[in-house]
């Protein structure tokens, strides 16, 4: 394989959902340790979370929303992110990533991006002026040794990698809740299919493995067949 080998890894509602509500103030990190119910078990995804690859993806919206434009910078870890990002993080957020990072990869179509200012031994830049994965994926492998990562982007990020078949495996905690509502982000979002053509676009997926967790979450984990 030219590029690495991934696994989408996300926290979901039982119908699908990644986030509690459709605007930026909702996010399930926040809100599900507010819900008695759910909070409970929840303590169970961040623990399989530290277990997986040490190469990360995300993107700039996600974290932008997570606060690390603003975050006091954090501890070094062994995990290298990659950040996917045009207009979302500011310096400090990009510095931000560097201090948490063992190696921070930003991919960026914007030539004036802030991280181009910032001058850290462990910052590197994808510039890419047409925006692809594929290639973006690929030059992670071939230049920085990426083997293996995780996938933890959000619903429409999402859906370019699935149509792009640049997911392998995907890996589900599902939360014992239902959260509802059509503008509220779901694990694939995107432009939905609108010819029968396309079906072959589809991910479709063979069970790995299964588990009950306690109170009442699931594990859930797939192979995507392409």
């Amino acid at each position: 394989m030219e590029r690495p080998e991934t696994t989408l890894f996300m926290l979901m509602s039982l119908d699908g959902k990644i986030s509690t509500g459709a605007t930026d103030d909702f996010d399930v990190d926040l809100d599900f340790p507010l819900i008695d119910g759910v909070k409970e078990g929840l303590h169970q995804y961040y623990e399989i979370e530290q277990t997986t690859d040490l190469w990360s993806f995300n993107t700039g919206r996600v974290q932008e929303k997570m606060g690390v434009n603003e975050k006091d910078y954090p501890e070094k870890t062994p995990v290298s992110f990659v950040i996917l990002d045009n207009n979302h993080l500011n310096e400090h957020g990009v510095r931000y990533f560097c201090a948490r990072s063992d190696r921070f990869v930003l991919i960026t179509s914007n030539i004036e991006h802030p991280a181009f200012s910032v001058k850290e031994d462990n910052l590197h830049i994808i510039y890419q002026k047409e925006p692809s994965l594929s290639e973006a994926f690929a030059c992670l492998k071939k230049d920085y040794g990426c083997e293996r990562l995780t996938l933890q982007s959000g619903g429409t990020v999402n859906s370019i990698l699935l149509r792009e078949k640049l997911i392998d495996h995907v890996d589900i905690v599902v939360a014992p809740v239902l959260i509802g509502g059509k503008d509220t982000s779901t694990l694939i979002d995107g432009p939905s299919l609108s010819k029968r053509e396309e079906l072959s676009e589809l991910g479709v997926l063979e069970l790995e493995s299964s588990s009950v967790l306690e109170d009442s979450y699931l594990r859930l984990r797939y192979r995507v067949i392409h």
